[in-house]
């Protein structure tokens, strides 16, 4: 039985132009081989399985052959290459110096470039894994690297060349090497297929170069792997199976589900990926370069830079045409923070299944009235199913409704109103039937004649009149003229709350305590605010201008005055803890702690 030797072995570049990939460095050597320009040190670096000790190989080959080509290519037939060939030159010794870094090491080393070589021009020493030396290694080879002798050439290769000492780089001639393009490696796996007698899918010989990442070495070894799982026929659907790689379909369905706002399918999609043994980070990442690629493909210039097969790549331009970049944009931003939030967060699940449906919602249209202010809302992406389960309302018999009354216009009604109800009790029949109620639903009466909605309208429709500068203390406009209305209570409480949601970023944390602080009516329309301590008290200060002509313009007086104290120890309340506030609580209601025992709940 013939022995069996690994493709990355068997199928090893001999020359230079079956290097792959590295043309440019390749045609440079050759260029020094046909002139005779030879520098006395090289320097090869670059990622693992590029061929960097290929290279220098057939660099030591090329230089000592006797009857070299016009190319600048080893003969392969004289002695010297024959020699190569069989392992047994003289003139090329190779040192790793992953296991020979030391001073000792180095100094046999240089002990050897004394003697000439005995067949050819030149004595090649090919040290790998260079950066391994230690720094007293280095420091002994400095002087020979140089000024070695005139027959001595060495060729270092490295994957880190940072590690290496300045004062080696300098002396040396160095050359890149880059990382194998998916395209290089599908085309040598090709050709090894094909010298082998092994049927493929492109597709498959696709993935198998993008698991290598750049190396032909690692490309060359999941082949040797897929072959063997395969048994010569090697597909797409087996290659995933052996290497443990998500379907690139998946990718596919995702983007065309989130570009039909379909966040359920979504769902039951990740569940499936899940389950078969994939993380969730994986698959953030791998839609993330998916999506990356229907960006580039939606443009003929940036098309070459998809690494993937021809089918791929129309199926690539055939999704491109159906995304807009807008999209494209967002859901990267998106997956790009959820792959910086993934190892932090305990629940990696959900953050990705909340980036999911953030993708999901991304094209579906905003909803509620379009304002300057952009409202803080969440897309009903399950609204249909919401529809669905609502019953439906009985229509009102009275279609007019009476509005409700804003605060500013109650005190003014107050009178007209008393009178208008006083009228209505007499009469026999009443005008209008109130609104029926949802069934099941018990109906809530209130004295307060308005809701944080209201509010919160009202104070949009204020605003939209009010230009920026309001508060300004030294504006002689920012108070209303000519205004004697009168205010309640409740009155001034609802504006000291607008007036304080209505703070600019900049003074969100005083902001904050003023809505805790309760301003009164001492003697109208004087008003009196009590502060906790005297640092409040300074920031407030600063803008008690401001603060006076807002409740003057929307109270509508402009005879209110303001004053503020520091509150007194007898005054103070003390904050409570969460728990306090909840033993206070059950205290008041005792079918609280009744619940908490029910529902087997304890306090955090």
């Amino acid at each position: 039985m013939e022995e069996y030797i690994v493709s990355a072995r068997k199928y090893r570049p001999t020359s230079f132009d079956t290097v792959v990939g590295q043309q440019a460095l390749t045609t440079t050597l050759k260029n020094a081989v046909k002139s005779g320009k030879l520098a006395h040190a090289y320097l090869f670096c670059g990622p693992r399985g590029v061929g960097k000790t290929t290279c220098a190989r057939i660099f030591a080959k090329a230089i000592n052959c006797l009857t070299p080509t016009d190319e600048g290519e080893a003969c392969g037939h004289c002695e010297s290459c024959e020699a190569f060939n069989e392992q047994r030159s003289y003139n090329i010794f190779e040192l790793d110096a992953a296991s020979n870094n030391s001073v000792e090491h180095i100094k046999t080393l240089m002990e050897q470039t004394r003697i000439p070589p005995q067949v050819g021009k030149y004595k090649v020493f090919i040290i790998d894994e260079v950066h391994m030396l230690s720094t007293a290694a280095f420091n002994a080879f400095l002087k020979t690297l140089e000024e070695p002798p005139a027959h001595v050439i060495f060729i270092l290769a490295t994957t880190e060349k940072h590690k290496i000492l300045p004062t080696i780089l300098s002396r040396c001639q160095i050359y890149d090497f880059e990382r194998m393009t998916v395209r290089n490696t599908i085309d040598h796996l090709k050709s090894v297929a094909e010298r082998e007698g092994i049927t493929y899918e492109e597709e498959a010989l696709a993935v198998i170069a993008e698991k290598a990442d750049g190396g032909m070495r690692d490309a060359l070894s999941i082949f040797d792997q897929a072959v063997s799982f395969c048994q010569g026929n090697i597909t797409y659907q087996k290659v995933i199976e052996d290497l443990n790689v998500l379907d690139a379909e998946n990718y596919f369905q995702i983007v065309d589900l989130a570009l039909e706002n379909k966040a359920m399918e979504i769902m039951v999609l990740l569940n499936s990926v899940l389950c078969k043994g994939f993380d969730g980070g994986l698959l953030i990442q791998g839609l993330a370069k998916h999506v990356r690629n229907v960006l580039m493909a939606r443009d003929p210039q940036t098309l070459p830079l998809l690494e993937v097969s021809d089918q791929q790549r129309q199926r690539y331009e055939q999704q491109a045409q159906r995304c807009q970049i807008p999209f494209l944009y967002k859901a990267l931003q998106l997956m790009n923070q959820c792959d910086i939030n993934y190892r932090q967060s305990s629940n990696k699940r959900l953050l990705v299944e909340l980036t999911l449906i953030e993708i999901a919602q991304i094209t579906q249209p905003d909803e509620g009235p379009a304002s300057g202010r952009k409202p803080r809302r969440l897309k009903s992406l399950f609204k249909h199913l919401i529809q669905q389960s609502q019953p439906k309302k009985a229509a009102p018999q009275v279609a007019a409704a009476e509005p409700v009354a804003s605060p500013q216009s109650s005190q003014n009604s107050q009178d007209s109103q008393n009178s208008q109800n006083s009228q209505n009790s007499k009469s026999s029949k009443p005008t209008s039937q109130p609104t029926a109620q949802p069934a099941g639903r018990p109906q809530l009466k209130s004295a307060v004649s308005f809701s944080w909605k209201n509010l919160r309208n009202n104070s949009e429709q204020r605003k939209m009149h009010i230009i920026p500068g309001t508060l300004d203390p030294n504006d002689p406009n920012a108070a209303a003229k000519d205004e004697q209305q009168q205010f309640t209570q409740q009155d001034l409480e609802l504006q000291w709350m607008s007036m304080c949601n209505r703070m600019p970023q900049k003074l969100s944390g005083i902001a904050n305590r003023m809505k805790n602080m309760n301003p009164v009516i001492t003697e109208f329309p004087t008003i009196e605010v009590v502060v906790d301590n005297q640092v409040a008290m300074e920031q407030m200060e600063e803008i008690k201008g401001s603060i006076v002509n807002t409740l003057k313009l929307y109270l509508h007086n402009k005879s209110i005055t303001f004053s503020m104290r520091i509150a007194e120890k007898h005054e103070k309340e003390r904050i409570l803890s969460r728990r306090e506030q909840y033993e206070e609580m059950e205290k008041e209601n005792p079918s609280i702690a009744k619940l908490r025992e029910f529902l087997n709940l304890e306090l955090a």
